[in-house]
């Protein structure tokens, strides 16, 4: 299958100038408002809902719920990426470590090696998303799965990395679906990913 890449989402940046990876997490540290760091442009993150916010933490709280006792830690937002392939640092929704957590190098707020990430689709960011983002994600080694969720209506998507290097892509729709992931043992209905969710008419 392949995808055509998908430019980032118009957002106003800080200034016409290129920062050093360094710069940026001076900056970053003191800034009100969080920001993400594209191989020297840094890019303000649009805004959340509360609709983003909901189905982000239910996953996250089932996820870490369920991984009680067991070698895995789930992330939220607050914690950053690094893509170094790509010199990208960034804030996927949700992501999972298994087994030994990776810093990047002289940090403690960034991690490396994910096995999963999930995003919660924007109107502003879906096509990044979608594409874009998937290609840089996908230059991690570690990564084995990547959950797209829909915020206007219940709908997931989930692509599954092989033993062959190859992406499956599986759609779950309605309240009574059941998402089962594959790089961890974990299952969710769509219902609880949704709880409290406020659909527009």
């Amino acid at each position: 299958m392949t995808t055509t890449e998908i430019q980032q989402p118009e957002v106003k940046e800080r200034e016409q100038r290129y920062y050093s990876p360094g710069e940026y997490l001076e900056l970053e540290a003191a800034a009100e408002f969080r920001s993400e760091y594209d191989d020297g442009r840094i890019i303000p993150m649009p805004g959340g809902t509360p609709n983003h916010n909901r189905i982000a933490l239910n996953l996250s709280a089932a996820l870490n719920s369920a991984f009680k006792k067991q070698p895995y830690d789930v992330f939220m937002t607050d914690m950053r990426l690094w893509i170094p392939q790509k010199r990208i640092y960034t804030y996927p929704d949700v992501m999972i470590v298994a087994g030994k957590l990776e810093l990047a190098e002289n940090r403690k707020d960034t991690i490396t090696n994910p096995i999963a990430i999930a995003e919660v689709l924007s109107p502003s960011t879906e096509q990044y998303d979608q594409h874009g983002k998937f290609k840089l994600y996908r230059t991690l080694i570690s990564l084995q799965e990547y959950i797209l969720i829909e915020q206007s209506e219940m709908h997931v998507e989930q692509f599954s990395k092989t033993a062959d290097n190859k992406w499956l892509f599986a759609e779950y729709d309605g309240e009574n679906t059941v998402l089962a992931l594959t790089s961890v043992q974990f299952q969710i209905s769509l219902q609880d990913i949704y709880d409290k969710v406020q659909f527009e008419s």
